[in-house]
């Protein structure tokens, strides 16, 4: 827990100040535990959160029941290639047989610029 804060308030810290909004790629449990994990005004630069997950895609948003704010902030969930970076990646590398690597290379981002991995 405590490598975990130290990670997100070093992106919050260097990273996303130079970024007006970005999309979390993963809207499973380690995208929403990250965008749980930022600081309110951080949160509110969440575009999106992206996916190749059908069921996420379907249901098409993460509420963030937890938050104090009303109405509830709702993050739609969109497939990648609809999505627009930059990107945080929270997704672990070599855990799909290159078919996360093969679908990030055919964007054509600029690691650093557009995307930053996060896992």
């Amino acid at each position: 827990t405590t490598i975990w804060t130290h990670r997100v308030r070093f992106l919050e810290e260097r990273v996303l100040p130079h970024w007006a909004a970005f999309t979390i790629w993963n809207a499973g449990r380690q995208g929403r535990r990250l965008y749980r994990s930022l600081m309110a005004g951080t949160r509110r630069k969440v575009v999106a959160f992206c996916d190749v997950d059908e069921n996420k895609i379907r249901k098409g948003f993460y509420c963030h029941e937890d938050s104090q704010e009303r109405p509830k902030p709702r993050v739609p969930i969109l497939h990648f290639r609809a999505a627009r970076p930059p990107f945080v990646i929270c997704v672990k590398l070599d855990l799909t047989g290159g078919a996360f690597e093969d679908n990030l290379r055919s964007l054509h981002l600029q690691e650093g610029r557009d995307f930053l991995h996060f896992s």
